[in-house]
């Protein structure tokens, strides 16, 4: 495996200052109405070209420092410089940037992306970073094969091994630069020789100006690194320092391009990884439209059911007419009705009126209807031929009776 990374070139600076340095740092937690803290007025000078590991046992507070570290978290109170700049008062957009441009991650379970191929999943921090297609495969390239990943480019992560998903990894950190490589149990889930292959390359990226922060629990990979930093309870109980006297070599070439990825550019990059998505897991995309298509028809048959059942309501009440005048006769024992029969020489008076359209007389009853050797029990009205007219009936079939001459 060919493992040597792009050389740096030497500082000129007669002395070296702090990259990252920690005062005071405190980190506390709510938990309901409890507060906890996790760090203790941590004070931590790190240097560049450094090969650092946090060690410590689970709860010591070495996730939490290295969470700061990373700026994936903020301290609660203290002094977090980078690079002689205080950035502990950094907006989200500022942390982002910074995440971007100068740190790299690398973490215990990969987490490379399923559907994408080797090179895909080194690309990725470059996306975001605004670098050109061209060169960002250029580079993924050149990683993956110094990395020893040549033949390997379009392998998904089920199809490489644990030690070949972490050396993606590895180089997925190294895209945007990773001026500093923030490596989580790189190691936990590989077998000894992968793991020993995984340092090996830390160490080199070291050597060649990167600062490596190892975090861990196992003292024999701790002492892996040329620095080793124990944390116990919240605070650091051991530094084998010192500081390094000699100057580190200098990354040369930023390879992150400012102003981020244009608009144009990450709508086609996340199109392009949703439909590489959707590809990748084809029966269940059309399960999902499937679902999607009856979803929509059954909204859209219902609105229409419903819509045609108003419709019919607001047509019988139309029909009803807004301006019809229903004229009863009374009957007997009613109060304030001394006439008990209407005749229709009374429709014939009402409809010599003014503004009256027309006057119907109305007579209705139950009747039995017969058809061959059947009988049955229905409702007749009795009228006359402007019926239709009285009542906004058109006819829609036939012809209605008229009126004898």
């Amino acid at each position: 495996m060919n493992s040597e990374l792009p050389s740096g070139k030497l500082s000129d600076t007669p002395e070296q200052k702090p990259l990252i340095e920690l005062v005071d740092v405190t980190k506390t937690y709510k938990t309901g109405k409890l507060d906890v803290e996790v760090l203790h007025g941590v004070s931590l000078k790190i240097y560049q070209g450094e090969f650092l590991a946090i060690m410590g046992a689970s709860g010591s507070g070495k996730t939490t420092l290295m969470n700061i570290l990373g700026c994936l978290d903020r301290p609660t109170t203290g002094t977090y410089r980078f690079m002689g700049q205080d950035v502990s008062g950094f907006e989200g957009d500022e942390l982002a940037r910074l995440r971007r441009e100068a740190f790299g991650f690398v973490f215990q379970s990969y987490n490379l992306i399923a559907t994408a191929s080797a090179l895909e999943n080194v690309e990725v921090p470059a996306v975001y970073s605004g670098m050109p297609p061209a060169d960002r495969k250029s580079r993924a390239e050149e990683l993956l094969n110094k990395l020893g990943l040549g033949e390997r480019l379009a392998h998904r992560p089920s199809e490489l091994s644990g030690g070949q998903q972490q050396r993606v990894s590895i180089a997925r950190a190294l895209m945007n630069g990773g001026r500093i490589v923030l490596a989580d149990e790189p190691t936990g889930a590989l077998d000894s020789a992968s793991g020993s292959e995984v340092i090996a390359l830390l160490q080199d990226m070291s050597r060649r100006g990167h600062t490596v922060i190892l975090i861990t629990h196992a003292q024999e990979i701790a002492e892996q690194a040329r620095r080793v930093v124990e944390i116990r309870d919240g605070q650091i109980v051991r530094d084998s320092g010192p500081p390094p006297t000699t100057t580190a070599p200098e990354l040369s070439g930023k390879q992150t391009h400012e102003g981020g990825a244009s608009l144009i550019g990450g709508a086609f990059e996340a199109a392009k990884t949703a439909m590489r998505a959707l590809h990748a897991n084809l029966f269940r995309t059309a399960l999902t439209l499937l679902g999607i298509v009856i979803g929509v028809g059954s909204v859209i048959a219902m609105l229409a059911i419903g819509d045609g059942a108003k419709q019919t309501v607001l047509d019988r009440i139309s029909a009803m007419g807004t301006n019809l005048l229903l004229v009863r006769p009374g009957a007997p024992n009613q109060r304030g009705h001394d006439v008990a029969t209407l005749i229709p020489a009374d429709a014939e008076a009402i409809a010599a009126l003014p503004n009256v359209l027309a006057a119907v007389p109305e007579l209705g009853g139950s009747v039995t209807v017969r058809f061959g050797n059947s009988d049955y029990q229905s409702q007749a009205t009795g009228t006359t031929a402007t019926f239709p007219v009285a009542r906004n009936w058109p006819i829609s079939k036939g012809i209605f009776f008229r009126r004898r001459m």
